[in-house]
Parts: structure tokens; C-alpha cells; sequence
């Protein structure tokens, strides 16, 4: 486990008052209640005696139940007798019996009183990053999984919790809070910016929009090329061309400072890229970058041609935020092994590219919001799911390899969507909630739930967005955490040279002569 709470602290210096209910109190107080007291769950007590646990994950499966919640006991729907832990017992313990479980919640309990509520969250609070352990030679499972292949101050996700991070600060709040730009500058200089910072930050980045005289004539060859336009594909060239006509040279041949510079050049350009190559193929012209627009705002304004809604370029922003970095994945390993060998930044942003393209990494935005067009109607979700899941095929949008709960970049997109509003939204919230209801009968006792790719699609479609541009957008953001990690890389380097078992006939064998027949 990479993470424990400080010795120390106990449960008792971070529990919060509980929300409570009665076993005669029904689902539909219950469900007001949690809703006015903000809460995550409400223990259900006789006296001070706790005789059962509600969450919210409880009322979302008994939504999706269609029971009237005038009618159901809160008893029919609790945990009974859940485990507890006393006041006096450390944080540390608390956590593990959390992450251990599955737990979100745990009772606080004093000579059988509850007093309190911890959870997952409170725990967080104290939660420090532990030192990385590097193992001697080891037998790696297929895919690394669970190998610790370096040390990074950069950002990490911790899936056990449903919870990431940019460097110490949480990544959602991030989203919530902060501008991309803000945040690109925590991953390239390790600290947010002031407000002058911002500013110097914003312009260096505002100059280096605009496309290289010797690239722009060569754009629509490449967007032209091939009967089927694949934007990655053709963002790929784009950037492999754009830097070399840019003179982009070996990062072991640059210092600290002049890598940054093509790192910040390369992120700057890059969105400018992806309109650019879309708006070709479409029979269009470029649009040239608005100076006066924040960089999210500026993307928007590049792809559609119209000014943008602040609403549209707030969400897209934040969706560009939630996106920016995520531990070590499949393409920011791709960078980081490029980078090791002393190559251009822009070998490393292409191969990064090329692992986003495949279909197992990329994601599949566009995917879900086929399945909900598939689906069509709302009465339709539970037929349609069910013959899918039967049939062994895979729901869009659900299921991660890292998270064993909500993704919070899920949950992040479903306020945005939300907020946006539209019968789109609505329709989504619907089938999440048919599927999982679907899902605990079909597969019980595993915990699938939806990824950031369900309701990206349904944020960005609302912004305006089409759906072939939505994995492109996503790349617009990662190129950020892609080059903050070739940043980090190129710092500190050694060549990322693994070893592999050999498992076939056993040499030397003779050589053959060739058979004249």
C-alpha cells in the first residue's frame, strides 16, 4: 500500500458528526435528509445504538429499483451491523480497513454510542504520498502491472480510493477551482501560480499559438491524405513535421531551460494543430488563434469558427483539466521511454500519440454516446443492456483498470453535464443508473462504475464539439502531462531498458542449408 495516514492521528481528530435515521424513517426521508445535510451517508440508529449504514451508492441502487420511496423502510435497504471502529483507534488502522474492504464509511463507536462517522475522504485529508520501493530484479506480470518503474512528484492515482492527484493537490478540486493554465504551470515549474505568474505564464503561452510560416502550407497535404481522416493519425505527422521544421533537437543535447521551451511551444501549437488538420478536411479554413481568449476558450474558437459561450469554454476547460495527466498510463510511459533514449521532445509527443491512438488507451468518448444513440429511448436501457451483457459485450464507458470505485473524473463530467443541462444529460443519468442496476444482477460482486469516458462525450457534445474530435481534445490536454513528464524524465535520466524471458526452442540450433527444392 503506497499510502497511510500519519501515526499519531486518530480516528476521533477526524470523524464528523453523524447524519442519522430511524428504522421507521423511509427511504424518501432519508434521501431529503442526506440532501440537505450534504452527507455521504446516514447511519441508522435505535437510541445511540448504530443498527445499520446507508450510502449514497445505496440510494442510487434503489433509484434504479423503481420502488416507491414513500412506502420503503430505510431497513430494507441498510447494511446491518456494520463494522465499527472506537474513537481512540489510530487513523492509519482506519484507512486500511477502509481501502482493505471497500469501505467508504465506517461508524465511530464508544462503548456502543456512536459518536461519529469516518470516511475515505476524512482520511484523505492526512494522507501522505509514501517513498516509491525499488525491488531487486523481479518477474513482472504481463502489462508491468503493479510495477514501480519510477520515482515522480508529478501527479499519481490512487484507485483503491477514487482519488488522483497533480502533484499534492487533488485534481478535481483543481478542475473546480483553477484555470488550465494554472495547472499547466503547477506541472511544469511545481508550483501554482501567483497572480502576476499567471499573467507572464499566459502570455508566453498566448505567443506561441500561432502556426510556423513553414508549416501552414504543408497542412493540408497531410489533412487531405487518405480516403478516412484520422485525426491522431494526422496530428501525428503534423507534430513530427512541425518540430523538426522548428529544429527541435535531442533533449540530451538541451538544457532544463531550452527543453521547457519546446515543451511550452509544442502544447501551445498543438491544439492549433488539431483545428487546423479538422477544419481542412472539412473544406474549411484555419482559424487563427484570438489572443484575447484563454487557452480553452481559444480551442473552441479555433474548431467552431464562433465565439464561445463562457459556459461551454468553462466545462470544456474543466474537462481539459480532469485529463491533463494520469499517472503513469500506457502513452505518458511512451513518452517517458523515448525521452530516456536522449530524443526530440517531439519524438516523444508522437510516440505518445501513437499509443492514445489505439483503441485499448484513447478511450472511447465517442463510443459512448454511440451506445446511447443505439439505446434511443429511455424504456429501451434495460433490454438493450441486458442483451449486451448476456451476449458478452462490453458497455461503453464502464469499467477502469485502476479504479476500483468512481472514477472522480466521472463524477466531475456528470456535475458538468448537469449543469449544462439538455435531454442528453438527462438520458445519460438514466442508463448509468439502469446499467448499474443491471450490472449488481448480472455480475454481483463486481464493482464496475462508469469511467471518465461516459459523460465526456455528453460534456463535449453539449460545448459544441463533434464526436470525431473528442479523443483529439483529449490529447490537447494530455500533451501537457505528456511533456511535464518528459520534463521530469530528461531531469534525471537513465535509458528505460527492461529484460525479457526467452521461451523459445532451446539454442544454438544448427542452421539449415538451404533447400535447393
Amino acid at each position: 500500500m503506497n499510502q497511510a495516514a500519519p501515526r499519531g492521528r486518530t480516528v476521533g481528530d477526524l470523524m464528523a458528526p453523524p447524519v442519522t435515521a430511524l428504522l421507521s424513517d423511509t427511504m424518501a426521508d432519508v434521501a431529503v435528509r442526506m440532501d440537505k445535510e450534504r452527507a455521504s451517508c446516514v447511519m441508522v440508529v435505535e437510541g445511540e445504538v448504530p443498527l445499520g449504514i446507508l450510502t449514497e451508492r445505496d440510494l442510487v441502487r434503489f433509484a434504479a429499483s423503481g420502488t416507491d420511496p414513500t412506502a420503503t423502510p430505510v431497513s430494507d435497504w441498510m447494511t446491518e451491523h456494520p463494522d465499527a471502529v472506537p474513537p481512540e483507534s489510530e487513523a492509519g488502522q482506519a484507512f486500511e480497513n477502509l481501502a482493505e474492504r471497500g469501505y467508504r464509511h465506517i461508524p465511530v463507536v464508544d462503548e456502543g454510542r456512536l459518536v461519529g462517522v469516518v470516511s475515505m475522504q476524512d482520511l484523505m485529508k492526512v494522507a501522505q504520498v509514501q517513498p516509491m520501493r525499488h525491488p531487486g530484479e523481479i518477474e513482472a506480470p504481463k502489462g508491468l502491472a503493479g510495477v514501480i518503474v519510477a520515482d515522480t512528484e508529478i501527479g499519481d492515482v490512487r484507485g483503491q480510493e477514487g482519488f488522483y492527484h497533480y502533484r499534492q493537490y487533488s485534481a478535481r478540486e483543481l478542475a473546480e477551482k483553477r484555470t488550465l493554465e494554472d495547472v499547466w504551470h503547477l506541472l511544469f515549474e511545481g508550483e501554482l501560480p501567483t497572480a502576476a505568474q499567471r499573467a507572464a505564464f499566459s502570455e508566453e503561452v498566448r505567443a506561441l499559438r500561432t502556426l510556423p510560416d513553414a508549416v501552414r502550407p504543408l497542412l493540408p497535404t497531410i489533412a487531405g491524405a487518405g480516403e478516412t481522416f484520422l485525426p491522431l493519425d494526422a496530428l501525428r505527422s503534423a507534430v513530427s513535421l512541425s518540430t523538426a521544421l522548428l529544429g527541435f533537437r535531442p533533449s540530451l543535447d538541451l538544457t532544463a531551460d531550452e527543453l521547457r521551451r519546446d515543451a511550452v511551444r509544442l502544447c501551445a501549437l498543438v491544439p492549433t494543430l488539431i483545428t487546423a488538420l479538422f477544419r481542412l478536411r472539412q473544406g474549411q479554413e484555419p482559424v487563427e488563434p484570438d489572443p484575447a481568449l484563454a487557452h480553452a476558450a481559444n480551442y473552441l474558437w479555433m474548431l467552431t469558427g464562433e465565439r464561445p459561450d463562457p459556459v461551454h469554454a468553462r466545462a470544456v476547460e474543466q474537462y481539459l483539466i480532469s485529463t491533463v495527466d494520469h499517472g503513469f498510463n500506457v502513452s505518458t510511459f511512451t513518452a517517458r521511454v523515448i525521452t530516456s533514449t536522449g530524443a526530440d521532445l517531439g519524438a516523444a509527443v508522437a510516440g505518445a500519440i501513437g499509443a492514445l491512438s489505439g483503441p485499448l488507451h484513447g478511450g472511447a468518448p465517442s463510443r459512448a454516446l454511440d451506445m446511447l444513440e443505439a439505446i434511443g429511448e429511455p424504456e429501451n436501457a434495460e433490454a438493450w443492456i441486458r442483451r449486451e451483457v448476456e451476449g458478452g459485450g462490453r458497455i461503453m464507458g464502464f469499467g477502469h483498470r485502476i479504479y476500483k470505485t468512481d472514477d472522480p473524473r466521472s463524477l466531475l463530467l456528470r456535475e458538468i453535464a448537469e449543469r449544462l443541462g439538455g435531454d442528453r444529460a438527462q438520458f445519460a443519468a438514466t442508463v448509468e443508473r439502469t446499467i448499474v442496476k443491471v450490472l449488481e444482477e448480472l455480475k454481483p460482486g463486481r464493482e464496475l462504475h462508469t469511467n471518465v469516458e461516459f459523460y465526456a462525450g455528453v460534456v463535449m457534445e453539449r460545448c459544441g464539439i463533434p464526436p470525431a474530435m473528442f479523443t483529439p481534445t483529449f490529447a490537447a490536454s494530455r500533451v501537457i502531462g505528456w511533456c511535464a513528464n518528459i520534463l521530469e524524465q530528461a531531469a534525471d535520466n537513465r535509458i528505460i531498458r527492461p529484460s525479457a524471458r526467452y521461451v523459445g526452442p532451446p539454442p544454438p540450433q544448427p542452421v539449415p542449408e538451404l533447400d535447393p527444392d
